[in-house]
């Protein structure tokens, strides 16, 4: 019995330097990622549509420039980014799959629907011109991605079975993108808006938008954090999460509602913006293991990061036009997934072949 206790009290002892290391790494990568989104929101102020111009050069006009244009897109991108790889990191959490994106359950469809509609409503009559303009492409966006989930939670009848969660996702993406084409086809004078939004940009960010995000970013950080430990239990299986006495149906209630939410507010302000939301959980995974509740708030810094400098980019690449910022994520985000491939598949080639 001594022997057993003695040899127990130095496995406690490693187990508890474990844990305090990786808490110390988690600290060191949360301030990492805060200094750096400091960093570039710096940079944001100081590049603009002509390049390089910082905000040392005085006068009332460069100061209007700073505070109603480059810092509300700044801090909107960043603000896009972060809700974005939050609703990523909450989807691969609660389907349990690292190839889930904020988009699963149909929101992008959904939302271009929406202002495919709007555009097509605004071309018929003035009368409808005047009332979509009240509802406005922002609103638009919005109401058809949380639409496009609602739609698929009824044909999933419910949220108890995941698979059929994915399935109607992927068919309701399916229909509601086809309707959007369609609209689309019809009224071909709108093609150039709707590239516009699908494309993704921040360059129609304002104060109002940015107020929006940060609500929504509030909300749905703090709901995904007070579930977090749901999602730890769901990575050891769903009834093991029961026996551990998680209510499984109210947790994916507010899950799924944090991820419209959090996807809507996104694509609502800035468009679509591809692989931000499938990138980030991955590249905080990539740094540690770690539980759900950092890699939720970690994942949300790197997002906030990659999708500013991918916007810092767009605006600087080829100064004084300007390039979408969803083609920028989509080129560094299916890079470095293409790496990732590359590096397993290696891995994999390695160990086989030391068999």
């Amino acid at each position: 019995m001594r022997a057993k206790s003695a040899s127990s009290a130095p496995s406690a002892a490693s187990a508890s330097s474990a844990a305090s290391t990786a808490s110390a790494r988690i600290a060191a990568q949360f301030v990492a990622l805060l200094v750096l989104g400091a960093v570039l929101l710096a940079l944001g102020l100081a590049i603009g549509s002509l390049g390089w111009s910082p905000w040392t050069e005085a006068g009332d006009t460069m100061r209007l420039i700073l505070w109603d244009i480059r810092a509300p897109r700044s801090l909107g991108a960043w603000l896009a980014g972060a809700l974005l790889a939050l609703a990523g990191a909450v989807a691969q959490g609660l389907f349990r799959n690292p190839l889930a994106d904020p988009y699963l359950l149909g929101c992008s469809a959904g939302a271009s629907l929406g202002v495919a509609a709007l555009l097509f409503v605004m071309g018929i009559s003035p009368a409808a011109a005047a009332l979509a303009l009240r509802v406005g492409m922002t609103g638009a966006a919005f109401v058809g991605a949380i639409g496009a989930v609602l739609l698929t939670l009824v044909l999933a009848r419910g949220v108890t079975q995941s698979l059929r969660l994915l399935l109607a996702g992927v068919v309701v993406g399916v229909v509601l993108g086809s309707g959007a084409a369609l609209l689309t086809l019809m009224n071909p004078d709108i093609l150039r808006a709707m590239q516009a939004f699908m494309l993704g940009s921040t360059g129609y960010v304002g104060w109002s938008a940015v107020q929006v995000m940060a609500v929504a970013l509030g909300l749905c950080l703090l709901t995904a954090l007070g579930c977090s430990r749901t999602l730890d239990a769901l990575t050891l299986g769903e009834d093991t999460a029961r026996s551990l006495g998680q209510r499984l149906t109210l947790i994916r209630l507010l899950l799924i509602a944090t991820l419209s939410l959090a996807t809507g507010a996104a694509v609502a302000q800035c468009g679509l913006i591809a692989f931000v939301g499938l990138v980030a959980p991955h590249l905080v995974r990539s740094w540690g293991p770690t539980t759900h509740g950092a890699l939720l708030l970690l994942s949300a810094l790197t997002g906030g990061a990659l999708l500013l400098a991918a916007d810092i980019a767009a605006r600087w690449v080829i100064a004084p036009q300007e390039l979408p910022v969803g083609i920028i994520t989509a080129l560094l985000g299916g890079s470095y997934l293409l790496w990732l491939m590359h590096r397993r598949k290696a891995h994999f080639g390695g160990a086989g072949g030391s068999q």
